[in-house]
């Protein structure tokens, strides 16, 4: 079986959102185009604490893009972004969720970022993504989402280390950009590991 998994299509990585993605709102009629063609949909949510310590508003001193040490793993520190319970965190309005079978959140734990759907960061805790998609049957997943450099990447680098046949939906994800054309360098990154580009 295969399936579609949608990372972090939510309000705050669209236009005027508090961490937008350039174009992000691109993403959702090809979500809404490819949810036709899987029997099996999840989704992936940043679901965050107002205290999670990826924020730069939680370090004294700290902007927006700034690098530290986040108990042992290098933080790119971020505005505040989809905590927990506020609009900014819910899925774009014009994104379909009827046929979802399930929403994994990522990023609860306030101490490790979670750009994965997979996994936090440092790889010690888990979503139950992989077992899920496993009890369903699934060996093969397409990707698409927010954003191409950071969470589609590393949920895409993860599935394939899980064993999962991994295809990229290039055309259903747009990047943050941090440094010019970190995008590109991230599909790169994703096709030297196995993940098929589509």
């Amino acid at each position: 079986m295969k399936a579609l998994i949608l990372v972090d299509i939510q309000n705050d990585f669209l236009p005027c959102g508090a961490l937008a993605v350039p174009h992000g709102d691109e993403v959702i009629p090809v979500a809404n185009e490819y949810q036709t063609r899987f029997d099996l949909i999840v989704a992936t949510q940043d679901w965050h604490p107002a205290d999670h310590q990826s924020f730069a508003a939680n370090h004294a001193g700290k902007q927006a893009g700034d690098l530290i040490d986040l108990n042992g793993l290098p933080q790119i520190l971020w505005p505040v972004h989809c905590v927990q319970g506020t609009r900014g965190a819910e899925f774009a309005a014009a994104l379909k969720t009827e046929q979802w079978a399930k929403v994994f959140q990522k990023g609860v734990d306030p101490e490790i970022d979670s750009y994965s759907g997979f996994f936090d960061n440092g790889h010690r805790k888990d979503t139950g993504l992989a077992s899920y998609l496993r009890d369903c049957g699934v060996h093969s997943v397409h990707i698409l989402g927010l954003a191409t450099d950071y969470c589609v990447k590393f949920t895409a680098l993860d599935a394939v280390s899980l064993g999962f046949r991994t295809h990229l939906i290039l055309d259903g994800c747009r990047g943050v950009n941090l440094q010019p054309n970190d995008d590109q360098r991230a599909v790169d990154e994703m096709k030297a590991n196995g993940v098929l580009v589509m």
